[in-house]
């Protein structure tokens, strides 16, 4: 997983090494992501159901994140982590429902199984992104949720 995680935040382009263990992965969020890598997940991410706003509230102040992308700037070390996050529950929600549209539709709309919460907002948090994982391993394993 850490190597599709990798690719949804730009992969060798944008870290120019290669990053292939969890190990690794750490490493390079603690280091802080660049903001390239903020730019590609919000370019295969933003659309009709997830905003660029949304996106912000999940990894950051929406003003700070604004200023490193306008000075190209590296991420700090929490906003990585939930960069990261964000971009391995994308790959998360790509396996268990077999396709990348599908993956943003369902993480944009209200689901029952989290209380009628939509699951890209609960992913701004370990706890959230926990409760999104189990609702999706259900469907994995053909548990209606």
């Amino acid at each position: 997983m850490t190597t599709a995680v990798m690719e949804k935040l730009g992969g060798y382009k944008v870290f120019r090494r290669k990053v292939a263990s969890d190990l690794d992965l750490d490493a390079v969020v603690r280091a802080g992501l660049p903001v390239r890598a903020l730019d590609i997940v919000l370019a295969g991410l933003v659309g009709d159901l997830v905003t660029q706003a949304d996106v912000y509230r999940v990894i950051g102040s929406a003003r700070t994140l604004q200023r490193k992308r306008s000075q190209g700037t590296v991420l700090s070390p929490e906003e990585s982590d939930r960069l990261a996050r964000l971009a391995r529950m994308i790959v998360r929600t790509e396996e268990a429902l077999g396709a990348a549209h599908r993956a943003r539709t369902w993480l944009a709309t209200p689901n029952r199984a989290l209380g009628g919460r939509v699951p890209f907002s609960l992913l701004g948090s370990d706890a959230g992104s926990l409760a999104v994982e189990r609702v999706l391993g259900r469907i994995e394993h053909g548990i209606y949720s």
